[in-house]
């Protein structure tokens, strides 16, 4: 090999070493951090397992509860699931204890239910309208108008006429169930109820190839 060779060879050496001396430690940290983020997912997913396994057996509580008409041991287990991170069970537990709790006549518990649940979007959008419809019936038609508020599908129109005419005002209420039918599809099953409920408040039941949105 000739002497060239060599000095080349050892300049290389020498500038490979020098390198690792002043980005080793980056290096190495690197390494370390990659080590890390995979001991923590795996910890993470480990820990989530965990949670949904405990949210599991909670939300089979609250079921067996229900089914025994233990309502308010099964609201205890909803409360403890809405304290953890048990994402849908939690929801699912507050919805058929609501249920439960309506079908017993417990109306306000259910509105407190409904209330406590943490929900956004078109989600919020149904269990705000439930809430409405029970405050109605519990005599609290004005909440139920400002929960509510300006709303304007057709359910929601169809909850502020029945809060209208539960405060005696049949005329507002006529309005809204109108617009309401515009709203609702011809074959929408709840379209009966709705027309039966604008007629109930003096109104009269318009072609539905005449209505405009």
């Amino acid at each position: 090999m000739a002497i060239d060779d060599l000095l080349d060879e050892h300049e290389q050496s020498e500038r490979v070493r020098t390198w690792l001396r002043k980005n080793g430690a980056g290096i190495f940290g690197g390494v370390v951090l990659g080590i890390g983020a995979i001991a923590g997912w795996q910890w993470w997913q480990k820990d989530q397992v965990g949670k949904l396994a405990e949210a599991n057996v909670r939300y089979e509580a609250v079921t067996r509860s229900l089914q025994s008409s233990k309502l308010d041991e099964a609201a205890k287990e909803v409360a403890a699931l809405e304290g953890g991170k048990a994402g849908i069970y939690a929801d699912l537990a507050s919805l058929e204890l609501a249920k439960a709790q309506v079908e017993a006549g417990r109306n306000d518990d259910a509105i407190k239910t409904l209330r406590a649940l943490k929900t956004e979007g078109e989600f919020k959008t149904l269990i705000d309208q439930r809430i409405a419809r029970l405050l109605i019936e519990t005599g609290k038609a004005g909440e139920a108008l400002t929960l509510i508020g300006n709303a304007e599908d057709s359910a929601s129109l169809e909850i502020r006429g029945d809060a209208q005419v539960a405060q005696d005002k049949r005329d507002e209420a006529r309005d809204l169930y109108t617009k309401a039918l515009a709203k609702l599809d011809v074959a929408a099953p709840q379209r009966r109820l709705l027309e039966t409920k604008l007629m109930d408040a003096g109104g009269t039941v318009a072609d539905p190839a005449a209505e405009k949105i």
